[in-house]
């Protein structure tokens, strides 16, 4: 978990984009278990800058992009630096190393397709526990009929691989003196418009904070209905963590992207 935290952190802090505690080091705690050592923040709740916050997340979601449009430019270029040979563009979804979102551990094995990518090591996974604990058979009826109605939602849109930060609820972002920090990561490199479904969940967000990054990354046609498809995982997820309280929101969901 602490390993995962760590490489997040870290590639969120290579961007230069919006502001992390920078991490040090995970050592084995002595009485067992694990340790993650970081730097210290002043922080305090999010307000007067959660618009800044809103323009730098665009801004990470922005970075991967950016660096392969910069990688194209510079191979047509004739007598190109070999300076930014550390600015490797991600052409893949997932991750170098398993994340944890909560305490369950996530799949990031790399995909080329983010609809495989989300459907089997997203939401398959979560599912695979519930029927584990529960056996909930509605819920594996309801998924099997949503993963034919998946494609559809994606249709004429082309994702470019954004670094997220994961797990960004209002408990994981906060503000200094000199604007807004995001903590507790659970990074890898997915659809940016992932990142907006637990933001809008439990709320913490301005509309300043959402018309600052819309301004940057506009709302393609269907974001809404696949910002339903993203929340399912945090639902799914919190009924694994938290108990079947939140199976009606995660079987309302699917029933509502089946219709």
């Amino acid at each position: 978990m602490f390993e995962g935290e760590m490489a997040s952190l870290t590639a969120i802090l290579k961007t230069g984009t919006v502001k992390v505690p920078r991490p040090i080091r995970v050592l084995d705690a002595p009485g067992g278990g694990s340790v993650l050592v970081m730097e210290h923040l002043d922080m305090r709740s999010l307000s007067s800058h959660a618009a800044k916050l809103g323009t730098q997340l665009a801004d990470l979601h922005l970075e991967n992009k950016k660096r392969g449009e910069r990688l194209l430019k510079e191979a047509s270029t004739v007598g190109k630096g070999g300076e930014q040979v550390d600015q490797i563009f991600v052409d893949q979804f997932g991750f170098d190393v398993v994340t944890c979102c909560g305490y369950l551990p996530q799949v990031n094995d790399w995909q080329k397709d983010w609809v495989v990518f989300y459907a089997r090591q997203r939401i398959q996974p979560q599912l695979d526990m519930v029927e584990k604990e529960s056996g909930d058979r509605e819920a594996l009826e309801l998924w099997s009929a949503l993963q034919l109605k998946i494609p559809d939602l994606f249709r004429d849109l082309e994702i470019t691989p954004a670094l997220l930060h994961g797990d960004l609820w209002g408990g994981n972002v906060a503000e200094d003196s000199s604007g807004p920090i995001i903590f507790d990561p659970a990074s890898f490199y997915g659809h940016s418009e992932y990142e907006l479904a637990i933001a809008g969940m439990f709320g913490g967000f301005s509309g300043s904070f959402y018309s600052a990054y819309h301004s940057k990354i506009p709302k393609a046609p269907g974001f809404e209905k696949r910002l339903k498809l993203y929340q399912l995982f945090h639902y799914l997820n919190h009924w694994n963590h938290f108990g079947s309280g939140y199976r009606g929101s995660s079987l309302n969901i699917m029933r509502n992207l089946i219709k």
